[in-house]
């Protein structure tokens, strides 16, 4: 009978059907067990044709990395660390959170994880605010759960997959960081018939006014994406990086975060305002509908004012 280490126990994976090329290899959740040392409890991975950059066991093996020197951990109560490792010899970068959690009756030290690979370094950088925001939205209402003694990668799961969806349609549909003006609605010659009651006007003012950020719905996408381009004219090449045209088959989801993004309306021409994402953004929104000529404004969520307050 052997005596070496603790076998690990078997790690569960999700694989997650994205549409097109998804940029990240894998999302992992770990933890620190005080018999064992770091164990990975999930794995979430873009189901894709190509083989993985990375096998199972790589995974593995980098998600216990991210919780190596924890041990000693001293936070506050609440606090989520974030750490951004970038891995040269497996070529990849490592963004992870940190936090303290419940399993199974005992507090723990966990992590939260993406892997990408490292030539996607300069496509993540831009969007790194807006998925660490997203991470530790998600972790907060984790915690919840953890104390209740439910299942937390059923929470963990609805939104690492949103996650993975807006990378994949940022790899294919972000706005692009020089825009040409004879792509936008200021190059149209008919631009009083298309933007009548000062609509542009409207537009552009109530985007400045959001900070820049903007959804523009509508049922033609070459007017959607025209109108986007517009917008994005004042905003600097990082911020439309984080920025994303609507797709013209099909409408993506409304993403929390982004600066300006397009979405197409159903067959019906309705559109669904998902509120608690809008508000859920750390700037308030300006919503313009393309098909009637409307500019609205979301109020400013709790969290723009609270930051107001401290400034």
């Amino acid at each position: 009978m052997s005596s070496g280490p603790p076998q690990s126990p078997a790690v569960a994976k999700t694989e997650v059907t994205v549409e097109g090329e998804c940029p990240l290899l894998a999302a992992t959740f770990a933890y620190w067990d005080n018999i064992l040392g770091p164990r990975v409890r999930h794995i979430w991975a873009p189901r894709c044709e190509q083989p993985l950059l990375l096998s199972d066991g790589e995974v593995t093996f980098l998600a216990n990395h991210t919780l190596n020197g924890e041990i000693l951990r001293s936070a506050e109560c609440g606090a989520v660390d974030v750490k951004f490792f970038v891995l040269a010899e497996k070529g990849v970068i490592i963004v992870s959170l940190i936090f303290d959690g419940e399993l199974k009756g005992d507090k723990n030290t966990c992590a939260l994880s993406i892997i990408l690979p490292q030539t996607e370094l300069a496509f993540y950088l831009p969007l790194h605010t807006v998925c660490v925001e997203r991470l530790k939205h998600i972790i907060r209402k984790g915690r919840i759960w953890m104390q209740k003694g439910y299942n937390i990668i059923s929470v963990l799961t609805s939104e690492i997959v949103p996650i993975m969806e807006l990378m994949s349609s940022m790899k294919t549909h972000s706005v692009p960081e020089d825009i040409d003006i004879k792509d936008t609605i200021l190059n149209d010659d008919d631009i009083g018939d298309s933007c009548h009651e000062d609509f542009l006007h409207k537009a552009i003012s109530s985007h400045l006014q959001t900070c820049g950020c903007s959804m523009v719905v509508g049922s033609n996408p070459d007017k959607v994406n025209k109108i986007v381009r517009t917008l994005s004219l004042f905003l600097t090449p990082a911020e439309r990086k984080c920025s994303r045209l609507c797709k013209a088959d099909s409408s993506f989801k409304y993403d929390t975060g982004l600066f300006v993004q397009g979405l197409l309306k159903d067959s019906t021409g309705s559109f669904v305002l998902p509120f608690r994402q809008v508000l859920y953004s750390p700037y308030p929104t300006t919503h313009i509908d393309v098909d009637i000529n409307t500019v609205k404004q979301m109020p400013p969520s709790q969290h723009t004012l609270e930051g107001s307050q401290r400034g």
